[in-house]
């Protein structure tokens, strides 16, 4: 083994040693991402003043989601060269989606999403959830007072869930009307 190859699988190694990774489903297929990384999950840990959550689960959902539009788009700043397409499920050539279609698609879900909560929304979710920026950066660019981009966070969060037609609740009629049984009548 050559020594370059030797350090890059030290590096990985060691990368992923002080990760929390985990595979999220798309609708492209899984990706894996750093669970960690993400200043949303940290918020997401936090708890108010009467020790609820201070995020809601679909509140979560949707910053996550924005999240994974983002990555796919291939908006993420990156260092180097990237070797490797962002959807992999180990499918057999030709199985699976195409990747510039993956990246249109998810182009499109983002612009979408962006333009369902506003300008004002968009660029703090564009920060915290898809450039990972933390919210003390977020206040500081802004020249918002500490601790304000908490609540607004949790605003554009609420708006970007909505657009994503997500709910704390599934709401519905108890029953369907009229349908009773599935056997041909008589």
């Amino acid at each position: 083994m050559s020594r370059a190859s030797k350090t890059a699988g030290d590096d990985d190694r060691f990368r992923r040693a002080h990760q929390e990774r985990g595979i999220v489903e798309t609708p492209e297929g899984p990706v894996e991402i750093d669970l960690t990384e993400s200043p949303l999950r940290w918020l997401a840990s936090r708890r108010d003043a009467a020790g609820r959550p201070f995020l809601s689960a679909t509140e979560v959902e949707a910053g996550e989601r924005f999240r994974r539009d983002f990555t796919l788009a291939g908006l993420s700043p990156k260092l180097g060269a990237a070797w490797a397409a962002p959807v992999s499920g180990g499918r057999a050539s030709g199985a699976g989606p195409d990747y510039a279609d993956v990246v249109i698609a998810a182009k499109q879900r983002l612009d979408r999403a962006m333009d369902a909560v506003g300008p004002d929304f968009a660029s703090l979710l564009l920060d915290v959830c898809g450039f990972l920026k933390g919210l003390e950066h977020a206040e500081r660019a802004r020249g918002w007072p500490l601790r304000a981009g908490k609540i607004v966070l949790k605003l554009a969060l609420a708006s970007l869930a909505r657009a994503y037609g997500l709910a704390d609740t599934a709401t519905g009629p108890v029953r369907a009307p009229g349908i009773r049984t599935w056997r041909a009548p008589g």
